[in-house]
């Protein structure tokens, strides 16, 4: 068995909270065709997210990151601290 250690790239996140719903819908559509914007959806327990997997639930708290391709991905507070740390600008 071989080991490996995860490239270091640096991704955009923000953390689901209620005051950042719409901030993030906005962010996940950005530039998109209208018929595209499936990519994030406002429910009453946090938003559903179309990921390269099919849809998954991020609740208030997760973080929500893009990729480097551009996919979003939902991200449980606990393994994100673990995996990603902050960059400056």
């Amino acid at each position: 068995m071989s080991k490996f250690r995860k490239k270091p790239i640096v991704v955009e996140a923000i953390q689901l909270k209620s005051y950042t719903e719409l901030k993030i819908i906005e962010w996940a559509h950005a530039g998109m065709h209208p018929a595209q914007n499936s990519i994030v959806l406002k429910d009453e327990f946090g938003l559903q997210i179309r990921t390269l997997d099919g849809w998954m639930h991020a609740s208030f708290g997760d973080w929500i990151i893009k990729g480097v391709n551009g996919e979003f991905c939902p991200c449980k507070p606990d393994i994100f601290e673990k995996t990603y740390e902050r960059v400056e600008d």
